[in-house]
């Protein structure tokens, strides 16, 4: 069986869908997370939710908050705390960059996505700013006129 049939049962990446329509992500980064035996169980089954977690500094390090990997359905008394603070990994070059774009105020770091590079469970942290009511309904109107000509164009090339 080749690797590719192994995995074709297991998630390949979990998204935070709502972090594109809340903020206006300017820089994004890689990050590696330090996750138990157990919570790497759980995200190979695809128990994973980022859609509410923010990362945060917390004495120079950076912690992920609220994502939430599910128990481990097989983890007995060894099982972890499904929403517990996780250490992401960053050089320290990356980690001052941050810092200061936080600390410049207005910005927050978001999820993106979190998926498997090889073995490794890596998290795309993205760094944006809040968008108002205004841009979230100007966002919406592109995306549903992009759509209508998208069909359109489908339904003129069927004739």
């Amino acid at each position: 069986m080749s690797a590719k049939d192994k995995d074709s049962g297991r998630i390949q990446a979990v998204r935070n869908p709502k972090a594109r329509h809340k903020y206006l992500i300017t820089d994004k980064y890689e990050a590696g997370i330090v996750l138990l035996g157990t919570e790497v169980k759980s995200f190979r089954a695809g128990q994973v939710q980022i859609g509410q977690s923010f990362a945060r500094f917390v004495k120079n390090e950076l912690f992920l908050f609220n994502a939430h990997v599910s128990e481990y359905e097989f983890g007995g008394e060894e099982n972890h705390d499904p929403s517990r603070p996780r250490k992401l990994l960053l050089n320290r070059r990356e980690l001052s960059r941050l810092k200061v774009a936080i600390e410049a105020g207005g910005k927050t770091i978001v999820p993106l996505r979190a998926y498997f590079k090889g073995a490794l469970v890596k998290v795309q942290l993205g760094v944006g700013t809040g968008k108002k009511l205004k841009d979230k309904r100007q966002d919406l109107k592109k995306r549903t006129a992009q759509r209508e000509a998208e069909q359109a164009l489908k339904s003129y090339q069927k004739r």
